[in-house]
């Protein structure tokens, strides 16, 4: 019975990614999933899958195809008589959407699968570490489940042997308890890939609510893919007008400014957290910029790209640079990046019209596997 209800989870549970493929691009257009984010599992809304239910007829009529009607007459009466054509207020019950929990682990297997994502190459190791238990030996003492079989046996048969009780023509080997030999381990420290991902974004005035929600969207998906990837993943937020500082999430994604806008104030303070917090040795190194294009002056893209080629593209994995269309942003920055930075693989600039832009956005972003 365990069995069958195992297989039945494991029928259902398949059917539920299945759906979640088939309306991927949605999900991920979408800022409903990160509201039902809990610590470790996504509530997702799966409306295609169907419960199976009855429904009891009125008790007055007779048997199975014993009612009123002729073969081939539409079931449950005419439209005039039924309340649930959208003109009144009926009193049944409603179909609702089923809500299934889904792993952030299984939700970001079903991305790299759906946009071809390949894995990625860790480039360092970190001082955290994690403890791993490694068979080195044999002992005389320890649990039987770690009895160690051949080597109990070789123990036997030397003392039979020593003692003159051992037969070759009845090659029987007992052992006794000083025989027994058993597996032994030590706890060895094992490095672990660590990364981190410097979210920077511009809050000036053209940097409107949908703009951050295009980019809160977008940076809830990177994170639930990096986090696959690494088993220690830290992120940390940059916002930046004329001056750049250091916030927590929630601030980065519902603080608006005003004023002018100085790019490189935000490259500045990623180079510093990279030089005071994560060595490039130990750590993998994701800058994300997000921003719509502007800047405060030619001289000061000119500092960005001289930031970035001395200080941050040696040291990270790869730079991102997305542009979100404004209204009011010029959009020239990244023509800037094209220009300065076109054939250096480790910058990679994306342009994010809207939603429905975000898919494309992530692949261009993750999809080198560095």
């Amino acid at each position: 019975m365990s069995l069958k209800i195992d297989q039945d989870h494991s029928r259902f549970r398949q059917i539920v990614k299945g759906k979640i493929r088939e309306n991927l691009r949605k999900y991920i257009s979408s800022g409903e999933l990160i509201g039902k984010q809990g610590k470790e599992v996504v509530s997702i809304p799966i409306p295609q899958i169907d419960i199976p239910h009855f429904r009891f007829g009125d008790k007055q009529q007779g048997g199975t195809g014993q009612g009123e009607g002729n073969p081939g007459d539409p079931m449950g009466g005419s439209e005039q008589e039924g309340e649930g054509d959208g003109k009144k207020a009926g009193q049944g019950e409603g179909q609702h959407a089923l809500e299934v929990d889904v792993s952030l682990d299984e939700l970001a297997a079903i991305l790299g699968e759906e946009l071809e994502l390949p894995d990625i190459q860790d480039k360092g190791k970190s001082k955290i570490i994690n403890a791993k238990d490694r068979y080195t030996g044999v002992r005389r003492v320890g649990p039987e489940s770690l009895r160690h079989f051949r080597r109990t046996y070789r123990e036997a048969l030397k003392r039979q042997i020593s003692v003159g009780s051992y037969s070759p023509d009845k090659p029987v080997i007992v052992p006794i308890p000083d025989d027994k030999r058993y597996r032994s381990w030590k706890t060895e420290a094992e490095p672990v890939a660590n990364a981190v991902i410097i979210y920077m974004m511009d809050v000036s005035g053209s940097m409107g609510d949908e703009q951050k929600e295009i980019v809160r969207i977008e940076s809830f998906w990177i994170d639930a893919w990096l986090q696959r990837q690494y088993k220690g993943l830290e992120s940390r937020f940059i916002i930046h007008d004329a001056v750049a500082r250091e916030v927590d999430r929630d601030t980065f994604f519902h603080t608006r400014e005003s004023g002018g806008t100085m790019i490189s104030s935000a490259y500045k303070l990623c180079s510093q957290l990279i030089d005071d917090h994560y060595p490039p040795e130990e750590w993998n190194i994701y800058p994300f910029h997000f921003s719509d294009g502007d800047n405060w002056s030619m001289d000061d893209t000119l500092l960005c790209v001289d930031i970035l080629r001395q200080k941050i593209l040696p040291r990270a994995n790869v730079f991102a640079y997305g542009q979100v269309e404004s209204p009011y942003g010029s959009g020239q920055f990244i023509k800037d990046l094209k220009e300065h930075f076109g054939a250096d693989e480790r910058v990679v600039t994306s342009e994010i019209r809207d939603k429905d832009a975000i898919v494309q956005s992530i692949k261009e972003f993750l999809g080198k596997g560095k």
